[in-house]
């Protein structure tokens, strides 16, 4: 099932040319992963899909991104899209507030006030974020006084407290340690589950070990997007081959 398409996506920053003319599927309940250089547009193209762009002065976005078939740019409430579209960044930043706070944070914006129900979604998510254990005895004690591993799997849990349905997360263990590292990795396979995760990432052995397809982009194009098995055993496209056997990048 196709949950988010995106035709002819062209973006411009002032006259600088970001993005050209990306045409993509993401498909439901998978890891899609976007591969490619420093600088190549795949965190930009990420931002597109929640519309973070949108807080980027001088930022214009051509062509259309839907969502279960409604044009994400169109009159979709911006509220409502970045609750069913949430996202996860590259340095953990949890509020500074309590790891309950954080978590609750979301849910209270969408006007839930019930501290049985607030309670209930802080465990919940807590637990579908993988740090219920290491948390539950320090709900009330500040999120930043966690470890970084810790820090970035809150942000999952607050992401994922507003039940959205798709994850979308920048380069989310690029500032970890390996254990952290892999603890996020194990997470998202398991959250694949009930949710389509997009994932921007500089490290193409992750792409492999948690991605079912991956998408090569390269100076603001999107060169090639197939199953994860296919882009790393057998590239239609000679930059593709080229990158992934680190003749460049």
């Amino acid at each position: 099932m196709e949950k988010i398409k995106v035709e002819n996506l062209d973006l411009f920053y002032d006259q600088t040319q970001a993005l050209k003319n990306v045409h993509m599927s993401i498909q439901e309940k998978e890891v899609t992963a976007f591969i490619g250089p420093s600088g190549c547009g795949k965190s930009t193209f990420l931002k597109t899909l929640n519309r973070m762009n949108d807080l980027v002065e001088g930022c214009r976005i051509t062509g259309s991104v839907t969502l279960d078939g409604v044009d994400v740019y169109g009159n979709m409430d911006l509220n409502v899209l970045r609750k069913r579209v949430g996202m996860v960044f590259q340095k953990p930043n949890p509020f500074p507030m309590s790891i309950y706070d954080n978590i609750a944070f979301g849910p209270r914006t969408h006007g839930i006030r019930s501290k049985v129900a607030l309670d209930e979604i802080v465990e919940q998510s807590l637990r579908a974020a993988a740090i219920w254990e290491e948390t539950k005895d320090r709900l009330k004690k500040s999120a930043l006084g966690l470890s970084g591993g810790q820090q970035q799997r809150i942000c999952i849990a607050r992401a994922l407290a507003v039940e959205p349905e798709v994850l979308l997360m920048d380069e989310p263990t690029s500032a970890l340690d390996p254990i952290s590292t892999l603890k996020i990795e194990d997470l998202v396979s398991e959250l694949k589950n009930k949710y389509t995760i997009v994932i921007v990432t500089h490290n193409m052995q992750q792409a492999v070990r948690i991605s079912d397809k991956t998408a090569f982009f390269l100076l603001g194009e999107l060169v090639e997007l197939d199953t994860t098995d296919r882009i790393f055993s057998m590239p239609k496209d000679k930059r593709t081959e080229d990158y992934i056997t680190g003749r460049f990048g």
